[in-house]
């Protein structure tokens, strides 16, 4: 049984639903919130502990994993308390907001022989199982191009919340707290991004950070992709067009668990729809979101095979935002890896 503590009982509340939906797996020892009634709010007659001291779950010793559900200004701080505490870490995203601060985090987990584990919860669902059964029987063949969608709408209610929109609380805006998601997908199933081309603005709200945003990514395969990026849409849209050498994978609209919803996978040559079709129909099945983001978390910390998020995996999500960030204030074509001399490697904050 691996005992959890929840810091955040925002987005902390879907963790523990998820949480709550593998219960040989998981217990939750303690919710923390600074605001009590917030924790009270996601009870729902759970006996977990409720706390406004974060201190008092990273102490602790009965905590096993602690998860971070903080906004993105505490994530470092608190994820290098907790692995100091000799804790495994869930971090939400973004991990960190600098490739130093990844590498700090790299060593402390080193030091302390404990995993962490960045959120990117759309990997999973019925709909990425499909495709990625489709790309393991060979039946898709090579990524030569894709597009992302994410089309959102947030207006002045969103930026209520006062570290919203703004350099010091959210650390960016639609590139890193809106799109992340989907360009880690796009990793997820094309592979390294090798370049980076990109453009930001802020169209819609009266906010510092970026709202809108159109990238174009060169993969290490040669592939070429693009994302377009928006809080300015009259819904929340989520959508990704990926063309593969012998079929195309369309997704739904869902913006916040694309792989929980029906995709089309549409054979280039019409004679092989048969075969991508059957192949489709006999996929295994897995959780969606944060069901399927825990259970493979649970198969990492007991060493079986699994397909958890990793360190380095959440390292590349940073570096690649590091990048889209370069490459819009600069113009420039900027390559991957980042490296300590790159000149935002300290940070991207203005």
């Amino acid at each position: 049984m691996i005992n959890v503590a929840i810091l955040g009982a925002g987005i902390g509340a879907q963790h523990l639903t998820a949480l709550r939906a593998l219960p040989e797996t998981f217990h939750v020892s303690t919710v923390v919130d600074q605001d009590a009634a917030r924790i009270d709010a996601i009870r729902d007659g759970h006996g977990f502990a409720a706390s406004t001291d974060i201190g008092q779950a990273l102490n602790d010793p009965k905590i096993d994993l602690i998860d971070i559900c903080l906004p993105p200004h505490l994530h470092v701080p608190v994820t290098l308390q907790a692995l100091a505490a000799g804790k495994h870490v869930v971090c939400e995203k973004p991990l960190a907001t600098s490739m130093a601060d990844v590498d700090r985090i790299r060593d402390a987990a080193l030091a302390s022989g404990k995993h962490v584990f960045p959120v990117f919860q759309y990997r999973w669902g019925f709909a990425l199982a499909q495709l990625r059964h489709l790309m393991a029987t060979g039946l898709a063949g090579a990524v030569n191009s894709a597009v992302l969608e994410t089309h959102w709408s947030r207006g002045a209610d969103y930026y209520a919340v006062p570290w919203r929109g703004t350099w010091e609380g959210e650390r960016g805006g639609a590139v890193l707290g809106h799109a992340i998601h989907n360009h880690d997908l796009l990793t997820h199933i094309a592979g390294d991004i090798k370049a980076v081309s990109a453009m930001t603005t802020t169209r819609i709200n009266p906010i510092e950070t970026e709202d809108t945003a159109a990238i174009i990514f060169e993969m290490t395969s040669g592939a070429l992709c693009s994302s377009s990026i928006t809080l300015g849409a009259a819904d929340n849209d989520t959508r990704l067009r990926i063309v593969f050498d012998h079929l195309t994978a369309t997704s739904g609209s869902e913006p916040y668990a694309p792989g929980a919803v029906p995709w089309t996978f549409a054979a280039r040559d019409p004679s092989r729809q048969h075969d991508i079709d059957a192949a489709v129909a006999n996929a295994p099945a897995e959780p969606a979101g944060f069901e399927g983001f825990f259970t493979e978390l649970a198969k990492a910390l007991t060493g079986a095979p699994n397909a958890a998020v990793t360190l380095q995996e959440g390292a590349a999500s940073v570096a690649l935002v590091t990048a889209i960030y370069h490459a819009a204030r600069s113009g420039a074509r900027v390559t991957l890896p980042i490296t300590p001399d790159h000149p935002l490697y300290e940070g991207w904050l203005p």
